[in-house]
């Protein structure tokens, strides 16, 4: 598929052209952050959106509620959604009886290709408003967060369900952590309590979960034997699920425990980036569990919190990082280090490059940002750096 954009809008390669000493600018509209590179300065919030991708889906699908967003390897944009949030009329073709001539629920696990064309798709579910259970032992009844690891396995979430799934690249049922509907507490070595996202080293093959809708921690098991091996809350203290969080003042010190833990990334330099969505804040350990850092963004956001997914640039570096907030509807853009808000972009709207619930992220290898929106978004859409070095 051509890109309408690419003669406009050049592409910016980050892997050959950042510094290390690079110095950045205030946030302001007036007086946009920039960065220095080999070769002049750039504005690394500044993002367009290509309204030319994806591209149409076949058979009548339409998306439910995207949950996870990927980019793998090969620059494979991988996709979750929720069937069960469509509503009658939506799918009118596949309800009992049907309604309409049109549509149909796309397939939950949908891999797409660089141009945005469907590759292949699957995790049957059945049709909404039949009142069928359809087979959890087989599919990840509300999937919630997705990654392709080094081995081309795919891991994804159920986070109302409690469980973590790894599949083949063709969605053949490998290993379950976790039992469906089963959960005992943050302490607890064997089941899981609302996981929401997934990153997998490919150096030790070991799985970080954030295991925080229900629990308040970092799980990680064995990626091979599923063995549980760690994990740890806030600031790497145990975790207390009995902690009360009260009616915080924003302006006051942050929770001691973590809120909800729904998304994390690991770098490569051996970091690990956990996105504490309900504590609208990013915390930075190692992977043993040692904290490093964390920084507070958006600390007024309400109850629903600012935090949701992150994800870092692809240069060598990683200088920046990204931060999707499903509250206030933009993407935060943060240098990764130390951490500082250099600015975000998008806004809250149904309109293209707008955002209804940013909730999946994903970064290809040449630093275009996939967002998935959950809620009533329903859609993905890829945003490419606006411009390069000058």
């Amino acid at each position: 598929m051509s890109n309408p954009l690419a003669a406009s809008t050049p592409l910016l390669t980050l892997a050959s052209l950042l510094v290390v000493s690079a110095a950045c600018g205030p946030t302001s509209q007036d007086d946009p952050p920039t960065a220095t590179v080999a070769g002049g300065s750039f504005d690394p919030t500044a993002f367009v959106v290509d309204p030319s991708w994806p591209a149409e889906l076949p058979n009548d699908w339409v998306l439910g509620s995207v949950t996870g967003v990927f980019v793998d390897a090969r620059d494979h944009v991988w996709v979750t959604h929720i069937p069960e949030t469509l509503t009658a009329e939506e799918v009118g073709a596949e309800v009992d009886p049907p309604i309409s001539d049109c549509c149909r629920a796309a397939p939950m696990v949908l891999e797409l290709d660089p141009d945005g064309a469907l590759v292949q798709a699957w995790g049957a579910w059945p049709a909404p408003n039949t009142g069928s259970e359809g087979d959890p032992a087989r599919w990840p009844r509300n999937p919630h967060g997705i990654f392709v690891d080094h081995q081309d396995n795919v891991w994804i979430g159920t986070y109302v369900h409690h469980r973590v799934m790894k599949f083949t690249r063709d969605g053949d049922l490998l290993t379950t952590l976790g039992q469906y509907d089963e959960t005992a507490g943050s302490d607890d070595p064997d089941l899981l309590g609302g996981p929401a996202g997934i990153w997998v080293d490919p150096d030790d093959n070991e799985v970080f979960i954030a295991d925080g809708y229900r629990n308040r921690r970092v799980v990680v098991f064995d990626g091979d034997t599923g063995t549980y091996l760690r994990h740890w809350g806030a600031y790497g203290e145990a975790p207390d699920d009995d902690y009360d969080f009260g009616d915080r003042d924003p302006a006051g010190p942050p929770p001691a425990q973590f809120s909800t833990v729904h998304g994390l990334t690991g770098s490569n330099d051996g970091l690990l980036y956990v996105a504490d969505r309900r504590g609208n804040r990013i915390q930075v350990f190692r992977q043993d569990g040692t904290f490093v850092e964390e920084r507070i963004v958006a600390p007024e956001t309400g109850a629903s919190g600012s935090a949701f997914v992150i994800q870092l640039s692809p240069d060598p570096e990683q200088r920046w990082l990204y931060l999707a907030d499903g509250t206030n509807h933009k993407v935060w853009v943060l240098e990764r280090d130390g951490l500082e808000v250099l600015g975000s972009f998008g806004r809250g709207g149904r309109q293209v490059g707008q955002f209804l619930r940013p909730h999946g992220m994903g970064v290809d290898s040449r630093g275009n940002i996939y967002v998935g929106e959950a809620s009533t978004g329903r859609r993905i859409q890829r945003f490419m750096p606006a411009s390069a070095p000058r």
